[in-house]
């Protein structure tokens, strides 16, 4: 007579999944916020119209910096303390932020767009944090109902800036007061967090995989690579928007609907996204999200009506959503635990490293690469097609690769 193994006891992972979800929607309402004002802010205050967007790419490689030190901070003191860091690091960024705009200063703006990308590399660890109690069985819902939180915060997000960006004489400040008040008051869930501190490792414990060798498993390799390019894309896409939606004769509360929309796009597929991984596999959901990227694309060169970046920019939303998931299900079943703070930091760095180089390109193709807001919109959107294919042929060539030759 055989015996049925039991049923893993997911309660503590779903607890920790709630707590997840509550700073997803609650703390995470400053990024829709800052990426909506932050180009039009630096707009206004810089002296070249190509360094627009040079806030939210100094965000990113903030974001990108912080990574790997808080990955060593998370596997040495615990998830709690490395969440904590990034919320402090969002408040000081608001503030320093808001200075800058009353000062009218560039640089010191720049100063407080970097802070921000602290919290902004703490966020990223949230779908990780998911995983970390979760069983085999649980761990794509569990990753997926986390960044299905981001729902909240495209809506409450958009519309603080609504409320607040013209509350105070000098334009967006009131936006950045705000994000002060969502780090202060958004710090506190973490205290409820049951994710066990990780264990310091015994003499005789195995050492794991270097960074190298890491990168070279295949599995790990195609999933940073679909990572970059999704997250990347979107970014690059997403930045020029409120530029290419006031360029193009709309008013800025239109380009916050879009955004808006845009973001509601990124998460509520969360909610099934782990369940269509589960039953038709990563790999599929992944390709998934690239064809939908390809098609946000082609959807903004057809026009600048309102209609084209209303779909062009959910469509890249939903892309995302499948990609970056997808990618990052596939990276937390490839690692073992004593791997984790090393890989899941260097993935960080690696994807935010891109996401900064898209940022930065985005202004400059956007503003720079055309006579006019049009043009400089199409060669946005061009732009995506060479990282898609490569994305395209390296999860392609996984997938035709033998099994045994993937781990």
């Amino acid at each position: 007579m055989t015996m049925t193994a039991p049923a893993p006891d997911d309660h503590i992972a779903k607890r920790n999944v709630l707590i997840l979800v509550l700073a997803q929607a609650f703390l995470g309402a400053q990024m829709p916020m800052i990426f909506i004002v932050g180009g039009l802010a630096g707009q206004s205050l810089a002296t070249n119209p190509c360094l627009a967007t040079l806030p939210i790419s100094l965000i990113v490689a903030g974001s990108m910096l912080s990574a790997t030190p808080i990955s060593a901070i998370m596997q040495r003191f615990g998830r709690r303390a490395g969440f904590a860091i990034g919320a402090t690091g969002g408040a000081l960024g608001g503030l320093i932020g808001g200075y800058g705009l009353y000062l009218g200063s560039f640089p010191v703006f720049l100063v407080g767009s970097a802070l921000t990308g602290i919290y902004m590399s703490a966020q990223g660890f949230y779908r990780f944090a998911a995983a970390d109690t979760a069983s085999d069985s649980f761990r794509p819902k569990a990753i997926s109902y986390v960044m299905a939180g981001g729902l909240l915060s495209a809506i409450v997000g958009p519309q603080l800036v609504k409320a607040t960006s013209d509350a105070f004489v000098i334009p967006f400040l009131g936006t950045y007061m705000a994000v002060i008040a969502v780090n202060v008051l958004g710090v506190g869930l973490f205290a409820f967090l049951r994710i066990p501190r990780p264990e310091a490792p015994k003499e005789d414990a195995p050492a794991g995989r270097s960074r190298l060798e890491l990168l070279k498993t295949p599995t790990i390799a195609v999933a940073v690579i679909c990572a970059m390019v999704s997250y990347a894309l979107m970014n690059l896409v997403m930045t020029s928007t409120p530029l290419a939606v006031v360029g193009c004769g709309f008013s800025q509360n239109t380009a916050a609907d879009v955004v808006t929309w845009h973001v509601l796009a990124m998460y509520v597929p969360s909610f099934f996204t782990g369940h269509l991984i589960a039953r038709f596999g990563v790999e599929k959901i992944v390709g998934a999200g690239l064809v939908i990227l390809a098609g946000a694309g082609a959807v903004a060169l057809q026009g600048v009506e309102l209609g084209n970046f209303f779909i062009a920019l959910i469509l890249l939303g939903v892309g995302w959503n499948f990609g970056f998931i997808g990618a990052t299900t596939m990276l937390a079943g490839a690692h073992e635990a004593h791997e984790r703070g090393r890989m899941q930091g260097l993935n960080d760095l690696m994807v935010f490293g891109g996401v900064t180089v898209a940022s930065v390109a985005s202004g400059g193709l956007m503003n720079c690469s055309g006579g006019n807001p049009v043009e400089g919109w199409a060669a946005v959107n061009m732009a995506m097609a060479p990282f898609l294919v490569l994305a395209g042929g390296a999860l392609i060539w996984l997938v035709l690769k033998p099994k045994s030759a993937t781990a």
